[in-house]
């Protein structure tokens, strides 16, 4: 009985120690994902102000940049709703997506300011999310 007592504990022991191991790794790798989202974000909100900047320089082909960017803030959308703790970044750029979408027209006169605020978002810089929240403020959401 004192065998079987000793036994049972060493199990326990063992499986306790394994719960805490998994649970190690569970969190070591949702770091790297959480980490490799956020690279991908600020890969995407990079190539969608490169996109405009190469319209900007050049000042041809601009369905083909235009629709780079929309394509590109679409991927950087996808990739920031994936973090966890970005909520308030989310919908900003949630917002500014819809409005490269649904007002092409006016977006067309805030593009220079739109690929300054994208390089500060890619930058780290939390006035880049400010930005873009004041380009998406100043659309007329009644208009075209």
């Amino acid at each position: 009985m004192k065998a079987k007592m000793i036994t049972a504990i060493i199990i326990a022991a063992l499986s306790v120690a394994a719960i805490f191991v998994f649970a190690g790794l569970y969190f070591d790798q949702r770091e790297k994902n959480r980490l490799e989202y956020i690279g991908q974000f600020k890969e995407s909100i990079s190539a969608a102000a490169e996109e405009i900047d190469k319209y900007l320089e050049d000042n041809v082909d601009y369905d083909l940049h235009y629709d780079m960017a929309i394509s590109n803030l679409g991927a950087a959308r996808a990739m920031i709703f994936m973090v966890d703790d970005y909520t308030e970044k989310q919908k900003i750029i949630n917002e500014i997506h819809f409005c490269f979408i649904k007002y092409p027209e006016q977006m067309k006169e805030k593009l220079p300011e739109a690929s300054q605020a994208f390089h500060n978002i890619a930058d780290h810089l939390d006035k880049g999310y400010e930005e873009v929240q004041l380009i998406a403020d100043s659309v007329d959401k009644l208009g075209n």
